[in-house]
């Protein structure tokens, strides 16, 4: 059983600009994941503010969001708690509110991974210090 992949804003964001310096990179990584991919409100709210709310990159969000290759998979309101103990844990990066959510995920999804390009996965742990297995550019 392949283990649950959660995705982060940036690579979103990047396989919705081809211009983007990581966009090879990861349509590479999509094209070896399996679907749905993992993520929470947060997060498609960044993309869309990063994105520039272009209508066609809107629609490309809904369009994987609507076919199952992307799915929400985390309750703010169950996690509130732990989002804030994690933000407060790491308010000397600073950890921000996405960053805590995934790490949750990680957390509510022990055997996930996290595809990002974001290197504070490389700091951020879950329970009894265990690293959370990332997917990142020069990371494997």
């Amino acid at each position: 059983m392949r283990p649950p992949v959660i995705i982060d804003t940036g690579p979103l964001v990047a396989a919705l600009n081809s211009r983007d310096n990581h966009y090879h990179w990861v349509v590479a990584q999509l094209k070896t994941l399996h679907s749905p991919l993992l993520t929470c409100e947060v997060v498609i709210s960044e993309t869309g503010f990063l994105s520039g709310h272009h209508l066609h990159k809107v629609n490309a969000i809904f369009e994987w969001l609507n076919n199952g290759s992307l799915a929400m998979a985390f309750q703010f309101k169950e996690e509130r708690t732990a989002i804030h103990k994690l933000m407060v844990k790491y308010s000397n990066i600073p950890m921000s509110f996405a960053d805590a959510c995934l790490v949750r995920m990680t957390e509510l999804y022990p055997q996930s991974v996290i595809l990002t390009l974001d290197r504070d996965f490389l700091i951020y742990r879950k329970p009894g210090n265990q690293p959370i297995t990332t997917i990142m550019p020069g990371f494997g």
